[in-house]
């Protein structure tokens, strides 16, 4: 089984992705990672985000399991990736790193902003989820509060919102939901409703298609 789980940044589609992969003893990746590893490589290296050329050739020197997630966190590195993530090389890149995932037994959950449109369009279950804006910027504050970094909220929802218009405005794989996508708004929901939400979610779909 392969779930699919899009939206905006810091609407929790992440945590979501882990809970549902630990419920279900699924692997999980956090595609955002993928995009932020190949930004700061090219940062590392001295090489503008724009650099396609040397964008692509850190994207297919990839490896997953050597992602130093911590680092890959930051404010910084997610304004980073959503530069990186709009170059066509790059992504084209990476589409075949993460379908391979998917393909894994007993079954996968990807979340990102096109695994329901793009990366994914079969999977099983799709979900697209979503939160205001000024609780998406709370939580990414609080996020990067936790690890030590000084916080301006106002700075935080600036930089969401132009992740959202670069996202959307892309021409390669704009963010959008799948048509057949269930739209999941976690403005008001702690983690643990929201996990309960999309297990309900996936439920409900393998019953309709006869699996329990």
């Amino acid at each position: 089984m392969i779930i699919a789980i899009d939206g905006p940044a810091a609407s929790g589609k992440g945590t979501l992705g882990k809970r549902l992969a630990a419920h279900y003893g699924f692997h999980h990746l956090d595609t955002g990672l993928i995009y932020r590893a190949v930004a700061r490589a090219l940062l590392e290296g001295g090489h503008p985000l724009d650099d396609e050329v040397h964008a692509e050739q850190a994207a297919r020197r990839l490896e997953a399991a050597r992602f130093d997630e911590g680092a890959l966190k930051s404010q910084a590195m997610g304004e980073a990736a959503s530069v990186v993530s709009a170059l066509p090389k790059v992504r084209a890149a990476l589409v075949d790193f993460q379908r391979r995932f998917a393909g894994r037994p007993p079954g996968a959950v990807l979340d990102g902003r096109d695994i329901g449109t793009v990366i994914c369009p079969q999977a099983d279950v799709k979900i697209f989820v979503i939160a205001s804006e000024q609780e998406r910027a709370r939580r990414r504050a609080a996020e990067l509060r936790a690890g030590g970094n000084m916080v301006d909220e106002e700075a935080v929802l600036a930089d969401i919102l132009r992740r959202d218009e670069r996202d959307r405005g892309r021409a390669v794989a704009p963010l959008r939901a799948a048509a057949d996508a269930h739209l999941l708004d976690t403005t008001h929901l702690d983690i643990d409703a929201a996990v309960r939400a999309a297990v309900d979610i996936v439920e409900a779909v393998r019953a309709g298609r006869g699996h329990g």
